[in-house]
């Protein structure tokens, strides 16, 4: 049976040499692999914060090998990140840190490879983690500075930046920055008519603070609550939670209304949907790209309503191919990922700037096709997990524009859903924030279609 470093050191390569998301790596193996909590736990930590802290790791590595990253092999890479993790994120022990790792090395690389890594990892070890800190950090000020110390690309740093100051907090970047390199709450949704409160509390959560239906789980694997085993609650972000209550909660809604999840994989937010449309006597059509997403929207929604129609394919066609047909859009649209860099640690090291003009004009043209899609009178929640502002403001200010447009304020239904939710702004959108509110850093906002 493999342990708790071996799942990390798999969970690290995948997302190395196979690109592969690490929180899904990690899930696949946890659930093929019968460890406890506390082993879980670990390998978790180990595979994540070696993947947070990646850039400082590989300074470290570069200096205890004497030569570049990248002419190291990767598998050895990946080994050696797990090591200086223990050693310098971790409170392991340095010689059971180094030995554990080298038995790794052992395991999983040549055998002559297990001498280099004891060898680093002993160089590493020289030093706490504040000296290395520093020694990264030399010569660097500003943003530069800053990508350093929080290990994130100086382009996220700045974006990160601007977003804040647009939203009035630009004091609270260095939080925000620290906050996305501590493990994230694991977060339950209770759906609506499924799950009740007492059911989950009973089973070891507590309320969460941001969702009215959120719930989060202190510690342990989340497939083992019976509701979330049977698919009456999910483990979802709490920020996602409120982007579907709020397409619910923006207008009261009417008998037999017409429900769309238009970009609907992995599903999370489409069962919520199916969950809520069944309280509202609505009906939720769902739509994804791609086959093996549209399956797993399918699994999301078999233990709320089998019957829903999950429709394969282009979600930029599907406003000519069914126009003036529903009544709620909501679009989830794919972006850079940079409000879930806690969750999904690896996206701050894949995604580019020059990923931006072709991730905005996708967002563009799926706003076209469910405005298109959308009926005269209409509601449409335009999401996204980024607060980049290009992918955000920019793209809201251009559909206003385009569709002549009325926007519904977006933070005053998120107030209504939740009284205790700040925001510091008068815009019309809203932006939810780790450091503020404790969610992933979603952005929404709320178009209304004219009649006539």
């Amino acid at each position: 049976m493999k342990n708790a470093r071996d799942i990390a050191y798999e969970v690290l390569a995948a997302v190395e040499l196979d690109d592969a998301y690490a929180n899904l790596a990690l899930s696949k193996l946890l659930n093929g692999n019968q460890l406890d909590a506390r082993d879980s736990a670990m390998a978790q930590e180990l595979a994540f914060g070696a993947i947070r802290s990646k850039a400082l790791y590989e300074h470290v590595i570069e200096v205890g090998a004497n030569r570049s990253i990248e002419d190291i092999d990767p598998k050895t890479k990946c080994v050696l990140l797990l090591g200086v993790h223990q050693l310098l994120g971790m409170r392991v022990p340095a010689h059971a840190a180094i030995s554990e790792t080298v038995n790794l090395a052992k395991r999983e690389l040549k055998l002559s490879a297990s001498g280099f890594v004891n060898g680093v990892l002993r160089r590493a070890s020289e030093h706490d983690r504040e000296y290395w800190e520093t020694s990264f950090a030399k010569g660097k000020s500003g943003d530069a500075l800053l990508a350093a110390r929080y290990s994130h690309p100086m382009w996220i740093v700045k974006a990160l930046q601007q977003a804040l100051e647009l939203d009035g907090r630009a004091s609270e970047l260095e939080h925000l920055l620290e906050l996305d390199n501590e493990p994230a709450d694991v977060n339950v949704v209770a759906l609506p008519g499924f799950a009740e409160a007492k059911e989950l509390i009973d089973a070891g959560l507590k309320p969460g603070f941001a969702s009215p239906i959120g719930f989060e789980l202190p510690e342990g694997n989340p497939a083992r609550v019976p509701a979330i085993a049977a698919g009456r609650a999910r483990v979802q972000d709490q920020g996602s939670q409120l982007v579907a209550l709020a397409l619910v909660a923006a207008e009261p809604v009417a008998p037999d209304e017409q429900w769309l999840d238009l970009c609907a994989g992995p599903g999370g937010k489409a069962a919520l949907l199916a969950a809520l449309a069944k309280t509202q006597n609505a009906r939720l059509t769902c739509n994804e790209l791609a086959p093996h997403r549209a399956k797993l929207v399918e699994m999301a929604l078999s233990p709320i309503d089998p019957d829903i129609y999950v429709r394969v394919g282009d979600g930029r066609e599907l406003g000519q191919d069914a126009p003036e047909s529903f009544d709620r859009i909501l679009i989830d649209a794919p972006c850079t990922g940079l409000g879930s860099l806690r969750r999904r640690p690896e996206a701050r090291w894949r995604k580019q700037p020059s990923d931006l003009p072709s991730l905005t004009s996708l967002q563009k043209e799926l706003l076209e096709s469910a405005w298109q899609g959308l009926k005269p009178g209409g509601i449409l929640v335009y999401s996204t997990c980024s607060p980049h502002a290009s992918e955000t403001i920019a793209v809201v200010d251009w559909a206003v524009k385009r569709f002549d447009c009325e926007l519904i304020d977006a933070q005053a239904t998120l107030q209504q859903i939740n009284p205790g939710l700040e925001f510091k702004t008068k815009r019309l959108t809203a932006q939810l924030w780790p450091q503020a509110h404790g969610t992933d850093a979603m952005f929404l906002a709320i178009l209304r279609k004219p009649i006539g």
